[in-house]
């Protein structure tokens, strides 16, 4: 007669499941989720690597601006939920050197009328996904592609627009909330900017409620409306 270990018993009559575990493999890890209630757990300050040439910038738009067009999420309406990041004006804008903020994967690779827009979802937060727009690509990049933080990209496509940053996290709802990449980056990288003048993460971040109380107008994703907020924060 075959003779079976007590633990094959267990996990054949299936009766004591619950207090055993079938498995041998003990070392099983939480994996990162994709989902993040930033209303629950706040805003977490994960990226230390920036992703553009900031010596070479003159200025940045500010979150919530009206710089551009409309590029707003479920959750807000008509205003610039992302960042213009704009080169100064005696730099050759093509040669702008454009890096990965995260470690990560391509989500989205999305061909421009200027340049290559390329989406990366962290690996340490994958419900977070940093967009880059206008890209002038080093070499081609496919969905599910590996990235690692300061990875060269390319450069940004010239003068023809600004460069553009834009954050995005998986709400519980399974609706995109956009957040300011200035929310998310760490205090090393922070001391970038302040070594650039900026006093507070604010200074670069309308609020919601400053927003509304000076609502913008909009005509599909065109601003329609004068904007009595600063827009721009110039660097020193």
């Amino acid at each position: 007669m075959k003779k079976y270990t007590l633990y094959t018993l267990v996990c054949l009559f299936g009766f004591l499941i619950p207090l055993f575990k079938c498995s041998k493999d003990d070392n099983t890890k939480t994996q990162p989720s994709d989902i993040w209630d930033i209303e629950k757990d706040g805003i977490p300050r994960f990226i230390s690597t920036n992703y553009i040439e900031l010596g070479k910038i003159y200025r940045i738009s500010r979150f919530r601006s009206s710089v551009g067009h409309d590029y707003s999420d479920a959750f807000e309406h008509c205003r610039s939920m992302k960042h213009y990041f704009e080169p100064a004006i005696d730099v050759d804008w093509s040669l702008i050197k454009i890096y990965a903020p995260v470690t990560g994967i391509i989500t989205r690779v999305e061909e421009e009328w200027a340049g290559t827009k390329l989406e990366i979802a962290s690996n340490d937060y994958p419900a977070f996904r940093i967009s880059i727009f206008h890209i002038n690509k080093i070499k081609p990049f496919n969905i599910n592609d590996t990235i690692s933080a300061g990875q060269l990209l390319g450069t940004h496509i010239g003068a023809q627009t600004y460069s553009d940053i834009s954050v995005i996290v998986n709400d519980p709802t399974r609706q995109g909330r956009f957040v300011s990449f200035f929310d998310v980056m760490t205090d090393p990288l922070y001391k970038q900017f302040t070594d650039r003048g900026v006093n507070n993460r604010k200074d670069l971040i309308i609020s919601k409620e400053e927003r509304d109380r000076y609502p913008l107008t909009c005509n599909g994703d065109t601003f329609t409306s004068l904007d009595s907020l600063e827009n721009w924060f110039v660097l020193k």
